[in-house]
């Protein structure tokens, strides 16, 4: 057999089989997506793809009520959910930590160095 006879179908194979596994990759992630989106349920912790998180309060078929604030309610079509969070997983607004102990005093100053302005050329 030539080589020139082998190419074609080479070319096939290796284009082929990298099509093949995308696709299946992609329609798993698809029906993980879909899962996830028909198990919301009231009470529920979700992101949503613009990254804002909220409660779930009220769900209907296509659509989901988010309480992003206490008394503050917004709709959204639940495929705009990302994912659930946990408690763990979102961030704490109310909970502001400040790093630095009481003990350690805090630096004023600033090392920055500024740069001499730069002078401007005159023109007659």
């Amino acid at each position: 057999m030539d080589l020139n006879s082998l190419i074609l179908p080479l070319l096939i194979v290796l284009l082929a089989v990298p099509l093949f596994l995308q696709a299946r990759k992609q329609k798993r992630a698809m029906a993980e997506q879909q899962k996830l989106q028909n198990s919301i349920a009231p009470g529920d912790r979700v992101m949503t793809t613009s990254g804002v998180f909220g409660t779930v309060v009220a769900t209907s078929d296509d659509t989901i009520d988010l309480e992003l604030a206490p008394g503050m309610t917004t709709t959204w079509v639940r495929q705009a959910v990302r994912e659930k969070v946990t408690t763990d997983d979102a961030p704490a607004a109310a909970e502001v930590k400040d790093e630095t102990p009481a003990e350690t005093p805090v630096e004023t100053e600033s090392k920055a160095e500024v740069a001499e302005p730069i002078e401007q050329q005159k023109t007659n």
